[in-house]
């Protein structure tokens, strides 16, 4: 069972920086993609950014294109989310996942492991 653990959340003013972290209990496979998902209050989970574990293919909503960085590092299976210039609307629970195929997929469904989400909150 992949457990999905992410930190690094808090609060933030708008145009600040952040940076999550997404660490697994388990070694992906070069067959995982890894992703980015949120949720605001109200709202449906919405897909953020994902890229495969052996392919370099971060593939971002159109939402946080150059202001977010989804990387990885394969030695700490560790997927990291870099956040620039922040804005209000990326306030939301943020949510790690993984899906056992290589290929980047946006519908939430798509994924089978989640991690529990860290908050993050931005203010004007």
């Amino acid at each position: 069972q992949v457990r999905l653990v992410e930190t690094g959340g808090g609060m933030a003013q708008a145009g600040d920086s952040m940076r999550l972290s997404c660490a697994s209990s388990a070694s992906f496979s070069r067959y995982d993609t890894l992703a980015w998902f949120r949720q605001a209050p109200g709202k449906e989970r919405e897909f953020v950014a994902g890229v495969s574990w052996a392919i370099n293919n971060p593939t971002y909503a159109d939402s946080v294109k150059a202001r977010f960085t989804i990387s990885k590092d394969s030695v700490e299976n560790t997927v990291y989310l870099q956040m620039t210039r922040l804005k209000v609307e990326d306030t939301a629970i943020y949510y790690c996942a993984a899906r056992p195929f290589d290929n980047v997929a946006t519908p939430s469904a798509a994924y089978v492991h989640w991690g529990q989400g860290t908050q993050v909150t931005v203010s004007s």
